[in-house]
């Protein structure tokens, strides 16, 4: 891939053009393309085509407005490498079946939008308040680790039911996704996979490429025995319909009122402390990485982490409201760019030419029509397999966050409330068990009693 203009000195950091608090850096003249990264987003950009099914369930959207929801997400993803934040940005996974309970108590159609929106505003205001305050680790740090559980878990057991129930996607086509889900679980948390990883590099090329493996076998499979239908493969440029998408937008079927915020209230708090959580294990990822390459100083600002998430959540609000919300990162591709990052310059020249080039060729796949084409029958799969992944991984890092019995308790109440009657209700119940279980005195500040471990 062709070089950058500016070139980094041995030690600083990537060059850039400073805006306030924000860092530009734009390709070919801050950060080259690396050709690892852009290859695999040829692959892993069906992950944001699957967003499309609850687009058009949940929001009442045809496939091509739902396609041009897609496009505006990857302008969205495009943002924080060219802004200054060293993570590959994904939604707030963990969060959708919270949202998707959320939006399942209003009609498909303009209600749904107007409650995703108010939502969606929420969360803007969350990021950018605690950004600009820089109060974001201060609330997340005083939320009790039963609470922080129970979110977790809650929304994990949620994903799964809804895979999982009667007309649930798993259900309705089990051979293709079962196959594909357990494969996927296979490669990411399997320890004899980690073993084969270390034997074969064939093996660990191909764990390089997260659940793309298990979902294109579950597609496969899906066509060989007919659970879903061939592609009608087209040849040409991908045509989004944003003339139409006008009309599915707040301009036009009409802004939230006051009520519909109150509603959203809860669901958009725990949308936040779970996109916390995602921030603290980029933190991790990259600082891990950062010392092993001593060419290059990485200026990881949390307070431009929020600005940047908040400003996409903004776009979407007004563009292109989403279920998936906008999220800070999209943990397992930064985890793969973080550990080739760490074999050097020469594997890749810096952080931001790794997660700069992820997203800018995932956007331009999103304009390749015979991709799309290929893709568009068998998008259910990529959804399914995403939220099943991600509820194992909920629900497996929800359990690390309480040590004690009552915290145990707590959590696990809470979140079967959450998974059963969304956000509101479940945020009741932790809260309420938590001050008549956890706290030694109702009134008075507690000391000492639950260990301060934060989300990971």
């Amino acid at each position: 891939m062709p070089f950058s203009v500016y070139k980094r000195k041995e030690g600083e950091e990537q060059p850039y053009w400073p805006l306030g608090p924000l860092k530009i850096r734009l390709p070919f003249i801050h950060f080259k393309l690396e050709k690892a990264e852009f290859i695999q987003a040829l692959f892993l950009f069906v992950v944001s085509l699957a967003m499309i099914p609850l687009l058009e369930k949940y929001l009442g959207l045809p496939y091509e407005v739902a396609l041009a929801y897609v496009i505006i997400c990857g302008i969205g993803f495009m943002l924080p490498s060219l802004l200054g934040v060293p993570f590959v940005p994904g939604w707030i996974t963990p969060a959708i079946p919270v949202v998707v309970l959320f939006l399942a108590q209003f009609e498909p159609g303009p209600e749904a939008i107007q409650a995703l929106v108010a939502l969606q505003l929420l969360v803007t205001a969350i990021f950018f308040i605690l950004g600009v305050t820089r109060l974001g680790s201060v609330l997340v740090n005083i939320v009790p680790n039963s609470l922080k559980a129970g979110i977790l878990m809650g929304a994990g057991i949620a994903a799964i039911m809804g895979e999982i129930q009667t007309g649930g996607r798993l259900m309705e086509t089990p051979v293709s996704i079962i196959i594909g889900a357990t494969f996927c679980a296979y490669m990411l948390f399997s320890l004899s996979f980690k073993n084969l990883r270390l034997k074969s590099k064939l093996i660990n090329a191909l764990s390089n490429y997260g659940i793309v493996p298990g979902i294109v076998l579950a597609m496969v499979i899906g066509w060989i025995i007919k659970e879903y239908p061939l592609p009608e493969i087209e040849i040409g440029i991908t045509t989004p319909a944003f003339t139409e998408m006008w009309y599915y937008l707040p301009f036009t079927v009409g802004f939230p009122a006051p009520e519909v915020f109150l509603m959203a209230i809860p669901t958009a708090i725990i949308a936040y402390i779970i996109a916390f959580g995602d921030i603290v294990v980029g933190n991790t990822l990259l600082r891990s990485a950062a010392t092993q390459r001593p060419d290059e100083f990485i200026d990881i600002s949390i307070d431009r982490i929020h600005l940047v998430t908040g400003l996409r959540n903004l776009l979407h609000s007004f563009f292109a409201p989403y279920p998936g919300l906008a999220g800070p990162i999209f943990t397992a591709v930064t985890a793969t760019v973080a550990e080739r990052y760490k074999y050097g310059r020469k594997a890749m020249d810096s952080i931001y030419s790794g997660a700069g080039t992820f997203w800018i060729a995932g956007f331009l796949a999103l304009f390749i029509l015979p991709l799309v084409t290929l893709f568009k029958p068998v998008l259910p799969i990529g959804l399914s397999l995403t939220l099943i992944i991600t509820g194992y991984l909920c629900i497996s890092v929800g359990m690390e966050q309480v040590n004690k019995s009552t915290e145990r308790g707590v959590a696990g109440i809470m979140a079967i409330v959450l998974a059963m009657h969304g956000a509101a209700y479940g945020l009741a119940t932790g809260i309420i068990l938590y001050l008549i279980i956890e706290r030694p005195r109702l009134l008075k500040r507690q000391k000492n009693v639950s260990s301060n471990k934060d989300i990971n």
